[in-house]
C-alpha cells in the first residue's frame, strides 16, 4: 500500500482541476467539482451552529425558519442545496422547503403535517456547486 502525504493539491494545465479515475476505471471526477462546498448542523430550536464547514452565521428567524450565511459566496444561486432534519412534537416534522437561495445565504422552512411551521430537533445542510 501506498501512502502520500500532502498539505496542497495543485492541477498543472489549471490549478483547480483535478481529475480522479472513478470506480469503474472508465471515467474521471473532476475532484474540485465533487467536494461539498458548505455543510451544516444546527440545533433546530434556536438556529445555533452545532458544527459547520464555510458557515459564518446563523440566524433563527422564527418558529421552523432558518437561515446561514456563508463564510465564502457561491459563484452563482444555481448550486444545489439539501436539507434533512429530525422531526420533533407533534404533529411531526412533514418537510422541508427552500425559502433563502443566493450566493452568500441558504435557508428553509420546516413545515408540519397540518401546514404550519414548526422546529425540528437538529437541521443537516449540505451545499454543492461552485465558490466565487
Amino acid at each position: 500500500m501506498s501512502e502520500i502525504k500532502t498539505d496542497k493539491l495543485t492541477g498543472v494545465g489549471t490549478a483547480g482541476v483535478i481529475l480522479v479515475t472513478g470506480e469503474g476505471n472508465s471515467t474521471t471526477t473532476n475532484l474540485q467539482q465533487g467536494l461539498t462546498k458548505v455543510w451544516a448542523n444546527l440545533q433546530g430550536s434556536d438556529a445555533s451552529i452545532r458544527d459547520s464547514l464555510n458557515v459564518s452565521s446563523s440566524t433563527d428567524v422564527g418558529t421552523g425558519r432558518e437561515t446561514i450565511t456563508f463564510s465564502n459566496n457561491m459563484g452563482n444561486d444555481d448550486y444545489s442545496g439539501q436539507m434533512s432534519s429530525t422531526g420533533t412534537g407533534s404533529p411531526a416534522l412533514f418537510f422541508s422547503r427552500i425559502r433563502v437561495l443566493s450566493t452568500s445565504q441558504f435557508g428553509d422552512d420546516a413545515v408540519n403535517n397540518n401546514g404550519g411551521y414548526t422546529d425540528a430537533g437538529i437541521i443537516c445542510y449540505s451545499i454543492n456547486g461552485d465558490l466565487a
